[in-house]
C-alpha cells in the first residue's frame, strides 16, 4: 500500500493552539463548540442517515498514520511528538507512547480485532449465519458514542474513538483540556480519509470536569457512554447519562504479581517485576501493585521484601524520574509513615529508595490494598488455599495476575485467581504486554460500541445471502497505484510474511506461479462463494452435490468449492474429477446426486461416457460449472438429453485473485455481480488507464479490499468485459458486469486478430458441434503473398469428441471461412494462414495439467 503525503489535516494552521475543539473537520473556539452542542442531536441523525461507514474505510487510513507515525521525520509524528511535550509528558514516554499508537493501528491488529471481536472484516453486512435459513444478523453502531477519556493516558480516548469508528458510530470524546494530543491525531487520521466518512464522525471537545453542563449536554442524546477513572468520576458520569443509554465503566482496576517459592528467589522474574513495576510508573491498570506470596511464613515475606528491593533499586536508577505532583507525593509519604509506623507492631517493614524513587512495603496482612504508585509496591503473604477467599470480595477491580510458578504449579494457580475475579494472567515481565485482539477487562470493546441485531424472514428471500445487497453498493475508494498487469504478478509478492496457504495460478494463459493468501483471506473468500452459489440457485437444504472439479499440484478448484460446500452445510460427495468418467456416472446415480460442480469439458465426457447410466436417472436436475465457458449449445445438450434444469457459473473467480463475480436467476450467459463486498472492479481502456464508458468492452482490473496474505491492489486479471446497465430483476444492486473473453482469446495469425470466441460460435451454430473446441497455431512452410510476408501459419481447428458424418475436411473448413470473413480473407485472400479442421478424441486435446482446464489456444509458434 502507497503511503499518503504526511499533511497536517485540512483546516489546522500553526497559529491555531487557541483552537481547543475538533468538530467534523474543523478546529474551533468555545463559543463555536457551545453554539453546535446545542445542534448535537441534528448532526447526528444527518451523518446516521449517511450511507454507513465501512470498516475497510477505517482500517485504510489507520494503516497510513501508523505507517508515517513509524517515522519520526513525519509532519504527523513531529505534530503530535509537539503536542505531548506541551502537556509535559516526558521524551522518553513520548516516544514509546507514539509507537505503542502505532501498533494499536497497523491494519493487521486491527484486522484481528475485528475477526475476534465482532467475528469478521466487514461486521455491519445483514448477512446470513445459516444458509439454510432466512435470518439475517449483524453487528451496527449503537448511534452516538461519547466517550469521557482519561487524562493520565494520552492514547486511551483516541484509541476507544478509533474503536468506535471500526464499530461504525459517530463519536463525541471528552478531554482535559491539558493537551491536544486527542484532537490531533484524529483530525490526521481523518486527513488520510479521502471519503470524509471519518471526519464526518467525530468530534473532540477540550473542557475541565468542572464543566459538568457541556458534559451533560454531550451524554443527553448519546446511545452509549464509554467512561475512565476512579469511582468518584465515574458515579458522576452515570448521574448523566440517560435512561437506557448503556455505560461503558472502563474503571480502576489493580494488579498484583504471584509468586511460588519455585520463583521468588529467581533473578529473572524478580527482574520481570521490577520492570512492570518501572513501566507507565504503574499508571497502567495492568501494572502490578502488589506482590502476592504463596506462603504463610512471615520471614519468608519479609526476606523476599528485601531481596525485591535490592532489584527494583537497580531498575530504578536506569530510569528518567518524572517529578510528581503535589498530591501524589503526599499520599505516597502518608502510606509509607503508617507503614512504618507499623513495624513496631511487628506488622510491616519498610524499604525505601533515599531519594523516594522506589518503595517496597512488606506487610503480613493478607488483605488486597491498593499502591500510591511511582514505583510503590506491597509485598504480602496469600497462600494458595486462600486465593479465593482473600481475593473474591475485590473481584470487581481485579485485572492482571503476573504468575511466577513452575507449569504444574501455573495451571493450578491460573485456575483459582480467574475463580477469584481476575481477568488476566500472564507472566512475570509481560502484565504490560497485550495482543492483537485482546479482550480488556474481560469484555470486547467493539462489542460494547455495537449492537447486534437479526431480521427474520420468509422463503421470499430464499436466493440472498445478504440484505445489503438490495439496498445499495458500497463504493470503496481504489488505492492511488498503478495498475498491475497479469504478466507482472510477482510485482504484488513482495511481503509475504502474513501468506499461509499457497495455490497454483496459471499455466493456461501464462507461466505457473503461486497464489498467496492468509486463512483468513481463504475463509472470507469461501464465505463469498457460498454467498454467490445461493444467489445462483443452490440450495444447501435440498440439494445433493458431487464435487468434480480437479485437484492436485496446487490446484485451489477441488478445495475451494469443497470449503464453499462445507460453508453451506450442504450435503457433498467430495469425488473429484476422476479418468474414469464411466464410474462417476454409476456414483452419481448411486448416491441419488442432484446437483454436479466441475469444468464444462469434463462434465460433458462424464455425461458422453456415462450416457446411458445418467439418460436412465434423470436426476441430475442442477450443473454449476467455472473455469471455462460453457457454449449454449452444449448446456441445451444436457437439458434435452438428461433432464438438467439448472445450468449456471458456480463463480466467476481466479486462483491469483479469488473470488469475482456471481449470477443470479436473471444473469444469464456471460454475465455477472460483482462480489462488492471483498472486490471493487475498474473497467478499463484496452490502451489506456482511464475508465471505459458504460457498455464499452475494457480490462477488467479488481482491488481486493480484504486480501492479507498478498495485497492485490488494482490487478488486471486478463479479461475483457463491460459494464451492464439497469437494476437486475433480482433485485440486487450490486454492479453488474459481462465477461467478453480473455486477452488470450485474440490472437494474430497473418495479417488479422483473430477471435477463440468466434471459432466456438461457428462450431456450434454451423456445425451443431456440443464439444470442445481448440485452436492450434504452428509455423507453416508456406510463402505468404498479398499483405502477408514470410512463412504462412499453419491454424488447426480440433472438434473434441465430434462426428463429421459425410463431410469432409474440406466442408468442415469451408464452414468456419464462410461463417468468419476475417479469417477468409487471411486463408484465400491474402494466403497467410493454412487452415485445418479435424475431429478429434475428447481426451486427445491439451488440458493444463493442474487444474485440468482445457488449453483453448495452443500457439506453438517460435518468438
Amino acid at each position: 500500500m502507497t503511503t499518503a503525503p504526511h499533511v497536517l489535516p485540512e483546516g489546522l494552521s500553526e497559529g491555531s493552539d487557541d483552537l481547543p475543539h475538533y468538530w467534523q473537520g474543523e478546529f474551533l473556539d468555545d463559543a463555536e463548540a457551545e453554539h453546535r452542542l446545542d445542534e448535537l442531536e441534528a448532526h447526528v441523525r444527518s451523518v446516521l442517515a449517511e450511507p454507513p461507514l465501512s470498516p475497510l474505510t477505517v482500517l485504510a487510513a489507520c494503516d497510513l498514520l501508523s505507517t508515517a507515525l513509524r517515522d519520526p521525520d513525519s509532519a504527523q509524528s513531529k505534530l503530535l511528538a509537539e503536542e505531548l511535550a506541551s502537556a509535559q509528558v516526558a521524551e522518553a514516554e513520548a516516544v514509546r507512547t507514539l509507537r505503542d499508537v502505532a501498533q494499536a493501528l497497523d491494519r493487521e491488529a486491527l484486522e484481528t480485532k475485528l475477526m475476534r471481536e465482532l467475528g469478521g472484516i466487514d461486521p455491519g453486512r445483514l448477512a446470513r449465519f445459516d444458509f439454510r435459513r432466512e435470518i439475517f444478523e449483524s453487528w451496527l453502531p449503537v448511534g452516538l458514542l461519547v466517550h469521557v477519556t482519561p487524562g493520565n493516558a494520552p492514547a486511551a480516548g483516541a484509541l476507544s474513538v478509533i474503536e468506535g469508528l471500526l464499530a461504525g458510530n459517530v463519536n463525541a470524546a471528552k478531554t482535559s483540556g491539558d493537551s491536544r494530543f486527542t484532537q490531533q491525531l484524529l483530525a490526521q487520521l481523518a486527513a488520510l480519509d479521502p471519503s470524509g466518512a471519518i471526519a464526518r464522525r467525530v468530534i473532540v471537545l477540550a473542557f475541565p470536569s468542572s464543566r459538568t453542563h457541556w458534559l451533560a449536554r454531550l451524554c443527553a442524546g448519546a446511545d452509549a457512554v464509554a467512561a475512565w477513572g476512579g469511582e468518584e468520576a465515574l458515579a458522576g458520569v452515570a448521574q448523566l447519562v440517560p435512561a437506557g443509554c448503556r455505560l461503558v465503566d472502563w474503571g480502576p482496576k489493580l494488579s498484583f504479581a504471584y509468586l511460588t517459592k519455585d520463583s521468588w528467589d529467581d533473578p529473572q522474574t524478580l527482574r520481570g517485576i521490577a520492570a512492570d513495576v518501572c513501566r507507565l510508573d504503574q499508571q497502567a491498570c495492568s501494572s502490578p501493585q502488589l506482590v502476592y506470596l504463596d506462603t504463610e511464613d512471615e520471614e519468608a515475606v519479609f526476606a523476599f521484601a528485601e531481596r525485591f528491593a535490592a532489584v527494583l533499586d537497580e531498575a530504578v536508577s536506569e530510569l528518567a524520574i518524572r517529578e510528581r505532583e503535589v498530591l501524589e507525593s503526599a499520599e505516597i509519604s502518608n502510606t509509607v509513615l503508617v507503614a512504618g509506623l507499623e513495624e513496631h507492631l511487628g506488622l510491616t517493614r519498610v524499604h525505601a529508595d533515599p531519594d523516594g524513587n522506589w518503595h517496597v512495603l512488606a506487610d503480613l496482612r493478607s488483605a488486597l490494598r491498593a499502591s500510591p504508585l511511582h514505583r510503590t509496591v506491597w509485598v504480602k503473604p496469600l497462600p494458595r488455599t486462600r486465593i479465593v477467599e482473600v481475593l473474591r470480595p475485590m473481584r470487581r477491580y481485579l485485572q492482571t495476575v503476573g504468575l511466577g510458578a513452575d507449569r504444574a504449579d501455573t495451571a493450578v494457580l491460573a485456575k483459582l485467581v480467574l475463580t477469584a475475579g481476575a481477568q488476566r494472567v500472564t507472566v512475570p515481565g509481560g502484565m504490560l504486554d497485550s495482543y492483537n485482539g485482546e479482550p480488556h477487562d474481560g469484555v470486547y470493546a467493539l462489542q460494547r460500541y455495537s449492537r447486534r441485531v437479526d431480521v427474520q424472514l420468509d422463503d421470499r428471500f430464499s436466493t440472498d445471502a445478504c440484505l445489503d445487497d438490495l439496498v445499495g453498493v458500497r463504493e470503496l475508494t481504489v488505492p492511488q497505484v498503478s495498475v498491475t498487469g497479469k504478466s507482472e504478478f510477482e510485482r504484488l509478492q513482495g511481503n509475504l510474511s502474513r501468506a499461509e496457504v499457497f495455490f497454483r495460478s496459471g499455466g493456461s494463459s501464462g507461466a505457473p506461479k503461486l497464489s498467496a493468501f492468509a486463512w483468513d483471506d481463504y475463509h472470507e473468500h469461501m464465505r463469498s462463494g457460498a454467498e454467490g452459489l445461493l444467489a445462483a440457485g443452490f440450495d444447501a437444504r435440498t440439494d445433493r452435490s458431487m464435487n468434480l472439479f480437479f485437484s492436485g499440484q496446487l490446484s485451489g478448484g477441488f478445495l475451494s468449492f469443497y470449503s464453499v460446500l462445507e460453508t453451506l452445510q450442504a450435503v457433498q460427495f467430495p469425488m473429484v474429477a476422476q479418468e474414469d468418467h464411466a464410474m462417476v456416472a454409476r456414483a452419481i446415480v448411486e448416491h441419488r446426486v442432484d446437483t454436479l460442480f466441475g469444468m464444462p469439458n469434463y462434465l460433458l465426457r462424464v455425461f458422453t461416457e456415462g450416457a446411458a447410466d445418467l439418460r436412465a436417472y434423470r436426476g441430475v436436475r442442477k450443473v454449476f460449472f467455472g473455469g471455462e465457458h460453457f457454449p449454449k449449445r452444449q448446456q441445451d445438450w444436457l437439458r434435452e438429453e438428461f433432464g438438467v434444469e439448472l445450468i449456471r457459473s458456480a463463480a466467476y473467480g481466479s486462483v491469483d485473485a479469488g473470488p469475482l463475480g456471481y449470477q443470479c436467476a436473471h444473469a444469464g450467459g456471460r454475465v455477472h455481480h460483482l462480489f462488492s463486498g471483498v472486490q471493487t472492479l475498474e473497467i478499463l481502456d484496452r490502451t489506456e488507464d482511464r475508465p471505459t464508458a458504460v457498455g464499452e468492452v475494457g480490462r477488467l482490473v479488481f482491488t481486493a479490499h480484504t486480501r492479507r496474505g498478498q495485497r492485490l491492489d488494482r490487478y488486471e486479471i486478463g479479461d475483457l468485459g463491460r459494464w451492464i446497465e439497469g437494476d437486475c430483476e433480482c433485485g440486487r444492486r450490486t454492479p453488474r458486469f459481462e465477461l467478453l473473453g480473455r486477452f488470450g482469446d485474440i490472437f494474430r495469425a497473418g495479417g488479422h486478430f483473430l477471435n477463440y470466441r468466434r471459432f466456438v460460435t461457428v462450431a456450434e451454430e454451423a456445425l451443431d458441434h456440443v464439444g470442445a473446441v481448440q485452436l492450434v497455431i504452428e509455423e507453416g512452410a508456406g510463402s505468404g503473398t498479398g499483405s502477408g510476408t514470410g512463412s504462412a501459419a499453419t491454424l488447426t481447428v480440433l472438434l473434441g469428441g465430434f462426428e463429421p458424418g459425410d463431410r469432409s475436411a474440406d466442408q468442415l473448413a469451408q464452414a468456419f471461412l464462410t461463417e468468419y470473413p476475417e479469417l477468409a480473407t487471411d486463408v484465400v485472400l491474402d494466403k497467410v494462414v493454412e487452415l485445418h479442421v479435424k475431429a478429434a478424441p475428447a481426451d486427445a486435446l491439451a488440458h493444463t495439467e493442474a487444474s485440468g482446464k482445457l488449453r483453448e489456444v495452443v500457439d506453438l509458434r517460435v518468438g
